[in-house]
Order: structure tokens, then sequence, then C-alpha cells
């Protein structure tokens, strides 16, 4: 099984950031995930495979999240990730 197994099904929760200029996108998308609670999660839409995203969630979100690819395509230009806050931010603090 790859991560690119899972149904390429639209989520009502997705945050397709494609037509945002790239400099935009990082502090959106961080945003974006500092809203959620322990438990809830987006699908981030973007237009390349986000390695990059990710190492920078590695390094500025460590522990505080999950990260599953749910589609990915060079040919279609269109890679779905589905990001959930798996930490509540408020006790984080209080470690």
């Amino acid at each position: 099984m790859t991560p690119y197994d899972a149904p390429a099904v639209a989520d009502a929760d997705e945050f397709d950031v494609r037509r945002i200029p790239k400099y935009q996108r990082l502090p959106l998308i961080f945003a974006r995930f500092d809203l959620l609670a322990a438990g809830e999660s987006f699908v981030l839409v973007v237009d390349h495979d986000p390695v990059e995203i990710h190492e920078d969630f590695a390094r500025h979100r460590p522990g505080a999240y999950a990260w599953r690819y749910l589609e990915g395509s060079d040919s279609d230009r269109r890679w779905r990730i589905r990001i959930v806050r798996i930490t509540d931010p408020v006790a984080m603090r209080l470690l």
C-alpha cells in the first residue's frame, strides 16, 4: 500500500492553495492549522509534492500534527494531504 492508495474524493474541508502566490502559502497554511483543535484536520491541496511544507511542519510544529498523502500526481499537478492536529496547543505550552 502506498500513500496514494486513498480515494481522491473532494472534502468539504479542503484548503486549496494552488491559486495563491507561493510566498503567501506557508503563512496561510500554518494559520489554518493553528485554528484547529486537537483531533481536527483539513485537506491541503497544492500543485507540487509539498516536501518543503512537510519539513516546515516538522521544524515549526514538531509533535503537533499528523501528515498523510491522499493523492499525488505530477501529471495533474495536484496533491492532497490530510493534516491533523494531534495535540492541544494550550497543553503543549504547559509542558
